[in-house]
C-alpha cells in the first residue's frame, strides 16, 4: 500500500475555474429503478397564476423527464418520475422548484433552480416573533423603503429575495444563501439589516484582493455592539439580606437579668433608690454644664486678624528730591506773582515817597 505525502490546503481548496461535470445520460443509461413523487399545497391567490404559468413548467420539467400534474380542487401541484429519468437528483429539484411557485416567487426566477449550481431556502420568520405588531415592523425593515435593503441583499450575495407572509423565499449560490439566512435571523432578533450588509460590503472587496485571501479579516471587519436603551432604574437604598439561618435570634435581657448580671438585684431598696439618685445628679450636672458653655459661646469674641499694611519698598523713583523742591520755590518768589519782594522796605520809607508824588 502507497501512502503519498499530500498538501491538505491542496484538497481544501477549489482550482479557478473548475466545475463539475454535468450529468448526462451515459453516467445513468439504464434510468431509476422506482418512481418517486413530491406533491405541496399552495394558497387560493396563486391559483390563477399557476394556471397561467403551469404549461412552460410543464415544459421545463419535460425536459428532464419529470411529470408535473396541477391540482385546482385540491389546490395541490404534483411531480413525480417516469421511465426515461435519469437523473436521480432531478426530482429534488423538481420538489424545490413547486415550493417555490407555492411561496409566491415568479416562475422565470423559481425556474433557475434546475440549474446545477443554484440551490434555495424557505426560511420560517413567523414563529421567531412573539408580538404580531413587531413581527411586521421588523418583516417592513428587513425589505427596506420601496424594497432597497432586499435589493443590495441580493446584489451582494447573488440571489433572488422574496418575503411573503410568515416565510423568506432565496434562491442562489450556496454560500449566498448561507448569508441570507443569517441576515433574515439577525433581523428577527432586532439587529439592523445594514450592520450586515456592511459587513458584507466589506468581504466583497477583500475577496478582490489577491494578497488578502489566505489572510485574516477580522481586524477590517466592524464590530458592532448591542446597546440596551432601556435600563431598569436601581434603588438608591439597597437592602442586604442577612445570610439563612435555621436558629431563631436570641431572646433579648429583661430587666431582672441586667440588673443579676450589674447585681443590682442583691441591693435593698433603699440603696437602689440612692443609686439611681446619684445617676440623676450625675446626668443633671453633664447636662448643665453644656447648656453654661453654650451660653457663654455668645460672648467669647471672635478672633480677629491683625491688620498689616503692605509697605512697598522705596524705589528710586518714589525718592523726593528736597533741593530741587527748595530751588523751585526760590524762582517762585523771585517773580512777581503776588508774593511778597526779597528785601521789604519799610512802612515810613514808603509814605515819604508817596507824599513826594503828591506834591
Amino acid at each position: 500500500m502507497f501512502v503519498y505525502n499530500v498538501d491538505e490546503t491542496e484538497l481544501l481548496t477549489v482550482p479557478d475555474g473548475w466545475k463539475e461535470p454535468k450529468f448526462t445520460r451515459e453516467d445513468n443509461p439504464k434510468g431509476l429503478l422506482e418512481e418517486s413523487s413530491f406533491a405541496t399545497l399552495f394558497p387560493k391567490y396563486r391559483e390563477a397564476y399557476l394556471k397561467e404559468c403551469w404549461p412552460l413548467v410543464q415544459k421545463a420539467l419535460g425536459d428532464v423527464f419529470i411529470n408535473a400534474t396541477l391540482d385546482l380542487i385540491e389546490g395541490s401541484m404534483t411531480v413525480h418520475t417516469t421511465k426515461k429519468t435519469y437523473d436521480p437528483y432531478a426530482i429534488l429539484r423538481a420538489r424545490d422548484l413547486i415550493k417555490l411557485l407555492a411561496r409566491s416567487v415568479p416562475f422565470e426566477q423559481a425556474v433557475r433552480i434546475l440549474e446545477d449550481d443554484m440551490a434555495c431556502d424557505i426560511i420560517k420568520i413567523g414563529t421567531l416573533v412573539r408580538n404580531r405588531e413587531r413581527f411586521v415592523k421588523r418583516r417592513q425593515r428587513l425589505i427596506g423603503p420601496k424594497g432597497s435593503t432586499l435589493k443590495a441583499l441580493e446584489l451582494l450575495t447573488n440571489c433572488y429575495v422574496m418575503v411573503q407572509g410568515n416565510t423568506v423565499s432565496a434562491l442562489g449560490p450556496y454560500n449566498g444563501l448561507k448569508e441570507v439566512r443569517k441576515v433574515v435571523l439577525e433581523t428577527m432578533k432586532n439587529i439592523h439589516p445594514i450592520y450586515n450588509i456592511k459587513t458584507l460590503m466589506i468581504k466583497q472587496e477583500l475577496a478582490n484582493d489577491p494578497e488578502l485571501r489566505t489572510q485574516s479579516w477580522e481586524r477590517f471587519l466592524p464590530n458592532f455592539r448591542h446597546k440596551s436603551l432601556s435600563k431598569r432604574k436601581k434603588p438608591k437604598k439597597k437592602t442586604v439580606k442577612k445570610d439563612y439561618t435555621p436558629f431563631p435570634p436570641p431572646q433579648p435581657e429583661s430587666k431582672i437579668d441586667k440588673e443579676l448580671a450589674t447585681g443590682e438585684f442583691f441591693l435593698r431598696e433603699s440603696e437602689k433608690r440612692r443609686k439611681k439618685m446619684t445617676e440623676i445628679k450625675v446626668k443633671q450636672a453633664e447636662a448643665l454644664s453644656k447648656r453654661q458653655e453654650q451660653r457663654k459661646k455668645d460672648f467669647i469674641p471672635p478672633k480677629e486678624k491683625p491688620a498689616m499694611k503692605k509697605t512697598k519698598p522705596a524705589t528710586t523713583e518714589n525718592k523726593i528730591d528736597i533741593q530741587a523742591i527748595k530751588e523751585k520755590v526760590k524762582k517762585a518768589k523771585s517773580k512777581k506773582l503776588g508774593a511778597p519782594p526779597v528785601n521789604p522796605e519799610t512802612p515810613s520809607a514808603k509814605d515819604g515817597k508817596r507824599k513826594k508824588v503828591k506834591s
